[in-house]
């Protein structure tokens, strides 16, 4: 789909909370974003319904371009609750398109790592701050390993939500206090 200024936020940013978005930030006159165009549109379609493509023309929406930092095309942001997660810059071949897509379409690392932990529902409820409250608090007693798993899954959330997101800015500095 072709997003504009005007509807980026709920074409991309308030849809990535159902699903991730990648948008290819290209220009019609840039010859590397013509050819990377194709290869995602169709590794996006071989992947219907666990990933959509958004497309930004950045010579009409220079707002948006500007907002995220592009500085050359074609350029590739990975949408996922809001947040930019993955990204990239340049054309690439279809199996490297492929696996970035692989990657972003299935679990992340901090659902796989969510299995079993007790702060699972909170992490589904959208409550991150209690998460990340109870895994702090968890690991002043925890054993070596245990410690381990906490930080992990405590990076990989910071992953999901984007590195800049404040509550990933500000656990992210209380999690390295409580280590170190």
């Amino acid at each position: 789909m072709d997003v504009t200024d005007a509807t980026f936020q709920a074409d991309v940013i308030e849809r990535s909370h159902e699903v991730p978005v990648v948008v290819d930030f290209w220009a019609e006159w840039c010859a590397p974003c013509r050819m990377l165009g194709p290869v995602l549109e169709s590794e996006t379609e071989a992947r219907a319904g666990t990933v959509e493509l958004a497309k930004v023309d950045v010579d009409a929406n220079p707002v948006v371009a500007r907002e995220y930092g592009i500085m050359s095309i074609p350029a590739v942001k990975a949408f996922r609750n809001g947040h930019v997660v993955k990204e990239f810059v340049g054309a690439l071949p279809p199996d490297a398109v492929g696996a970035f897509l692989d990657e972003l379409a299935g679990p992340s690392a901090a659902e796989a790592l969510l299995e079993g932990e007790a702060v699972a529902g909170a992490v589904r409820a959208g409550d991150y701050e209690r998460a990340f409250d109870a895994l702090l608090a968890e690991l002043p007693e925890a054993e070596p390993e245990r410690r381990e798993r906490i930080r992990a899954l405590m990076v990989a959330l910071f992953a999901d939500l984007g590195q800049d997101h404040p509550l990933s800015l500000r656990y992210r500095r209380a999690l390295a206090t409580a280590l170190y």
